[in-house]
């Protein structure tokens, strides 16, 4: 086995992320348009168009590099008038409705008058295509003659390069190659990859040339036309070739292909109805973005971690996502541990922060990740995503009961073990620490991975190898989901009773070194020298969702959480507001982050303290029912909550986000203490509490052992709650333990 690389230590107090996102666009400001499926994804604005803005985002992408920069829709010269833009409730199918504005004529009064004309365009993405559909129609009463033009280019952007970072050199652009109906667009980047962007038009245009398409439309009085657009994206010749099929019958096949894909998912998941309809509409976005954002990969379903910034496989947040839908989708957690373990580090590589049995944090496809100008091709920076991937296979294990799937994921398992006991403890003290082993790399790597997210009580940064208080608890997570595993997969009892010691040790230790006792709560980390990092963090609450903190002491934090220091209203923040650090605009020290409140809020329930999860998800539904499309963002500002008022958002902040969106399905089963006991095909509910607002809440098609069930909860007298089962198959129940 290869001796643990020496560590860096994280930046200095100067210091800035190499990699942050310094776009000067706010996507608050922009409220865009977002469309994703697999490898391919687009940022509209609420036209449709994809403008021309330096610094801004939008954009047709695959695989992290740009393939249309430009897209905009014409009518004479003039841009149509917005009417409405909203994404489908399913979150697949783009729409937007448009009038034209006056179009000027030679004489005094317009040649067409505004009003005249409604456009809807439609647009969605498939098998690395973007499909568009325009429908012209006309409420004149008499006939009109105009031109439709639609203008594109691409630029090849690297998706670095679009988040502000710049190059030196690039590759060379291709002149396009023009035909009667098509344009192809193609760049070779310096890693000597062809890039193209491959458009068909149908019906062919009027006039084509290398970045516009014009079509003369004669409409009668009451009359319409209809425009079909591909923009099909792909790498070394994977888009090249005559289209295959005519635009209108490709268009109607991944339109059927999408909707049968969906409904595919839709049977396997459970559903959510309450008695608000506002909370149904959280949920429903909720479950619309994962679908979204879940790619299909040889291994199965992952959910990418996010849109614009991140739309590419992430350790961290896809175990995270999976653990707090695993209630309600358990495929996911599936799909997100075979991946992971294909993935899996088997030998040392300091470029890419990588050892034997270490978990990816963050997979790149793009020109400048093949090049190495950024280190994240195949990049394992991230201290916790390896016990969190034990954890989480843990509690597949606890949700399904099936342990022959786990079977082959074992020597995985095993390897991420042994990382944890071996290069992830760089010190031999029995904590996991971190410190980069390339200057490129992530200076913190936790999961507020920021450089200044780990300072001491006086605001000095924590100099490392820093040891986490929640990676302690993920890695106890991980020692007795060993355990658990390993018994159930009948392997020798030796490996099982040396893991549940091994957590045993851990936990002692632990509470000496990491207990504050003034605090109420724990230190936010270890720095180098084995000082703790007294900061009141919503780190501590992580420790609860792994079990290690004693009962006594997880009541402490979850009333420091609670408090007025960390709780805004919307949620809580990652920072107490009496700190050094604390900023309610920082990315990490202040901000409310939807998924940490989770976390914290799966980590309550596994206390008993279902009230004070449920004290959680109130927040968060009432943040969303502030924001466009009740849509939880990645963070939000920590400022206190006030009156007549929302959310204040945080600039470049991902929406959709994987697990922001996973994060009220997950507070849902929180609060209603939700488990399952596949051995007796039993659905547990431990003293379940309703939030405020709600009075009925109903789970449909819970999946356990092959078997469904439909539970129904109302408020009853008091707090109480009162279980019903509307449905079920034979073979399953429902117990509520009051």
């Amino acid at each position: 086995m290869n001796a643990p690389q020496p560590a860096l230590d994280p930046a200095a107090e100067s210091g800035v992320d190499a990699h942050a996102i310094t776009t000067s666009i706010s996507l608050q400001e922009m409220r865009p348009r977002m469309l994703k499926r697999d490898d391919t994804f687009a940022v509209l604005d609420r036209n449709g168009d994809a403008l021309p803005i330096a610094g801004g985002p939008e954009g047709l992408y695959h695989r992290d590099t740009r393939h249309l920069s430009r897209l905009e829709l014409r009518l004479a010269g003039a841009k149509p008038m917005l009417l409405s833009s909203a994404v489908s409730d399913d979150g697949t199918m783009l729409t937007c409705d448009l009038t034209n504005p006056d179009i000027a004529g030679d004489g005094r009064r317009p040649e067409i008058e505004r009003d005249q004309l409604h456009l809807r365009r439609s647009k969605f993405l498939r098998n690395a295509t973007c499909f568009e559909r325009i429908t012209v129609r006309s409420y004149a009463n008499r006939p009109l003659t105009l031109e439709l033009e639609l203008r594109f280019a691409a630029d090849f952007a690297d998706l670095f390069e679009v988040r502000g970072e710049r190059r030196l050199r690039r590759g060379a652009l291709h002149r396009p190659e023009i035909g009667s109906d098509s344009v192809v667009l193609a760049y070779t980047g310096l890693d000597e990859k062809r890039r193209e962007t491959r458009l068909r038009f149908d019906p062919a245009p009027t006039r084509i040339g290398t970045d516009r398409a014009a079509f003369a439309l004669a409409l009668p009085a009451g009359g319409r036309a209809t425009l079909l657009i591909e923009t099909r994206c792909g790498t070394d010749g994977a888009a090249e070739g005559a289209f295959p099929e005519p635009a209108r019958t490709t268009f109607l096949r991944a339109l059927w292909e999408d909707s049968r894909a969906r409904r595919a998912v839709q049977a396997r998941t459970a559903s959510v109805v309450t008695s608000d309809t506002a909370f149904d509409e959280m949920i429903g976005r909720s479950v619309a973005d994962l679908g979204m954002l879940t790619t299909q990969t040889p291994q199965g379903p992952y959910p990418y971690a996010g849109v614009p910034w991140f739309s590419t496989a992430f350790g961290r947040d896809a175990l995270v996502t999976a653990w707090l839908t695993l209630w309600f989708d358990p495929d996911i957690a599936l799909g997100v541990l075979r991946h992971l373990a294909a993935l899996q580090a088997t030998t040392t590589d300091p470029a890419a922060d990588a050892e034997p049995g270490k978990i990816i944090h963050e997979v790149r496809n793009g020109e400048m990740a093949e090049l190495g100008e950024v280190p994240f091709r195949r990049y394992y920076g991230s201290v916790d995503s390896t016990p969190l991937f034990v954890a989480l296979a843990g509690a597949w294990l606890e949700r399904t009961g099936e342990a022959e799937a786990l079977r082959p994921l074992w020597p995985n398992i095993e390897a991420a073990l042994r990382w944890i006991e071996t290069h992830g403890d760089r010190d031999g003290d029995g904590f996991v620490e971190y410190g980069r082993m390339t200057e490129a790399g992530l200076a913190n790597q936790g999961w507020k991975d920021s450089w200044d997210s780990v300072p001491h009580a006086d605001g000095t940064l924590a100099k490392g190898p820093i040891a986490l208080c929640e990676v302690q608890a993920y890695a106890y997570a991980a020692f007795l989901a060993g355990a658990r595993i390993a018994r159930a997969l009948g392997l020798p009892p030796g490996r099982a009773g040396a893991l549940e010691k091994r957590a045993a040790v851990l936990r002692e230790r632990f509470e000496a070194a990491f207990w504050c006792e003034d605090l109420g709560t724990y230190a936010l980390a270890l720095d180098g020298a084995k000082r703790p990092c007294r900061v009141r963090s919503s780190n501590a609450g992580h420790v609860l969702l792994g079990g290690i903190a004693a009962p006594d002491r997880a009541a402490a934090v979850a009333r420091q959480l609670l408090g007025g220091s960390f709780y805004s209203g919307w949620g809580i923040r990652t920072l107490a507001a009496a700190e050094a650090r604390y900023n309610p605009m920082s990315y990490h020290n202040g901000s409310v982050w939807p998924h940490d409140n989770a976390l914290i809020g799966l980590g309550l329930a596994r206390y008993g303290l279902c009230a004070e999860a449920a004290r959680v998800l109130e927040g968060l539904a009432a943040a969303a029912g502030r924001l466009d499309l009740r849509r939880l963002p990645e963070l939000f500002c920590g400022f206190p909550r006030r009156g007549g008022q929302g959310p204040t958002a945080y600039p470049v902040a991902c929406a959709p986000q994987a697990w922001a969106a996973a994060a009220p399905i997950g507070l849902l089963g929180a609060c209603l203490g939700l488990g399952f006991d596949p051995a007796a095909r039993i659905v547990r509910l431990e003293r379940p509490v309703l939030p405020t607002g709600l009075d009925r809440v109903t789970l449909r098609g819970l999946a356990l052992g092959g078997e469904r069930i439909d539970v129904s909860l109302r408020r009853a007298a008091g707090d109480s709650v009162a279980m019903s089962v509307p449905s079920r198959s034979k073979g399953i129940g429902a117990v509520l333990v009051a």
